[in-house]
């Protein structure tokens, strides 16, 4: 039998239960009224638990999500969804940044950091090369293709796996030669992922949505400009984006369209995924063709966001976005580029809280194990794939590899969570303040053999610095 993941509602409610219990609605009595009937929790890992509801679970499943989604939550007003109620809540709300230093031992913020006062630069849009752009693309590719045979698994598999490889402290793509058959039969690669993502099986850039939705959102800027609005990103998904390749708030949202639901209701309605990370992996183009603009582009994140998440989900689009926007200009250092991205998201959001508690262990610990470990207790309660955690470990990899492509990719992946989702925005950030294809070491690029699947448009087999080229068009356009 057919079980389509992320969509059953018997495992919609389980995670909506636990979405409640992070955002501030009171939700026991609905989940006591659960359990009574037999409903489970939600599948930890999976999309969707191994055996269907009855007719009876499954309608009081649909029910309770609905009751669910008209509780009130406590940080709503801390925590908006609206661009200008975001705009409102952050008194530095970015603005065109000027040149900076990019000197590495630059200030870096804390709990208590100052955001950089916005700047007023002479030239609104400054430029970006396409070389910054195809090292962007090349490194968002490594860095996904890293993270892809151990999605999933567990943190202590992860370190077991490469340790027994030699492979640790992370170096270099994963691989299978050499590992005893025990570790082997105990922590499988991801099996969707190990043919062609394993180093002894790499071929190019094999299809991932971490590389999709940027060229979506290429196809997006072509089509509709800067001024797409969210039902523009909507029917380009209907257009362009096959069901199948869609995830967690992606593909509720995408049913949602389907079943007449509009923007931005598509977020909300029983999506309990709207806080994950499937936003953030979408924000890199926003980014890309923003250099210098870090408002401009969370405000297009924003716009493309809000079809599939709400609040920090929104948040964790933003802030990368306005962070890619910074370093795509090649003017300021990671640290630089971080606080600036903390300038869109509201300060008294769980998000915000989230990044500074990464970027204070990263400068806490030498060791990076050790900010992983306190990461993965701090954030136990959530799921594998919310954007809270995952923006964390981005925040606190490339803090503590102070930019540096390798290392930060690394560090990326080996805090596990969404590995491949993590190592990719890692990856283009990185990427783009090393500057150039050139200066990302060949063991990573080379691989990849300058060409990427994908089942989105014409881009099947599209070269990187093609795409390169046709981002910087959009990037300079008016």
């Amino acid at each position: 039998m057919l079980r389509l993941t992320w969509v059953q509602p018997e495992d919609l409610l389980g995670h909506e239960l636990r979405q409640a219990a992070l955002d501030g609605r009171e939700a026991s009595a609905i989940a006591a009224r659960w359990r009574a009937a037999g409903g489970q929790q939600a599948p930890l890992r999976a999309g969707a638990s191994a055996d269907p509801a009855s007719p009876y679970l499954r309608q009081l499943a649909e029910n309770l999500l609905d009751e669910l989604a008209d509780s009130p939550s406590e940080l709503e007003h801390q925590e908006p969804t609206d661009l200008e109620k975001i705009k409102a809540s952050c008194a530095a709300w970015s603005s065109p940044q000027p040149a900076g230093s990019r000197a590495a031992g630059a200030a870096r913020v804390g709990a208590g950091g100052t955001p950089p006062t916005p700047g007023c630069a002479t030239d609104p849009r400054p430029a970006t090369t396409q070389a910054h752009l195809e090292a962007a693309w090349l490194g968002r590719a490594a860095g996904c293709l890293l993270g892809k045979p151990v999605e999933k698994l567990p943190l202590h598999a992860i370190r077991h796996l490469a340790k027994a490889t030699g492979n640790w402290p992370l170096n270099t793509y994963f691989t299978a030669e050499g590992l005893p058959s025990d570790l082997a039969a105990k922590y499988p690669w991801n099996r969707r992922s190990a043919p062609t993502s394993l180093a002894e099986n790499i071929d190019g850039m094999p299809e991932d949505d971490d590389l999709n939705y940027p060229l979506l959102n290429l196809l997006l800027l072509q089509r509709h400009g800067r001024t797409f609005t969210t039902e523009d990103v909507a029917t380009l998904w209907l257009d362009e984006l096959p069901a199948g390749r869609t995830f967690t708030a992606e593909r509720v949202a995408y049913r949602n369209l389907l079943t007449g639901i509009s923007p931005p209701h598509t977020a909300r309605h029983r999506n309990p995924f709207r806080e994950w990370i499937g936003a953030l992996i979408r924000a890199d183009i926003h980014g890309w063709t923003n250099p210098g603009n870090p408002a401009a582009a969370a405000a297009q994140a924003h716009r493309d966001a809000t079809l599939t998440h709400t609040a920090n989900g929104v948040y964790a689009a933003m802030f990368t976005a306005a962070v890619i926007a910074t370093a795509a200009t090649g003017t300021h250092d990671i640290h630089t580029c971080l606080r600036t991205g903390l300038t869109v998201v509201p300060p008294q959001s769980r998000l915000a809280a989230a990044v500074h508690h990464g970027i204070q262990l990263a400068q806490k610990h030498p060791h990076f194990e050790a900010v992983v470990d306190e990461l993965h207790t701090t954030y136990a309660d959530h799921h594998w794939v919310h954007a809270i955690p995952n923006t964390a470990l981005i925040t606190a990899a490339l803090t503590h590899a102070n930019g540096d492509f390798t290392t930060s990719i690394c560090r990326a992946v080996s805090g596990g969570w969404d590995t491949d989702s993590n190592g990719a925005t890692t990856g283009s950030i990185a990427a783009l303040l090393a500057g150039s294809p050139a200066e990302l070491p060949d063991r990573w690029t080379a691989p990849l053999k300058n060409r990427l699947a994908t089942s989105v448009g014409d881009f099947d087999g599209t070269a990187f610095d093609a795409l390169a080229h046709l981002t910087h068009l959009e990037a300079s356009r008016p």
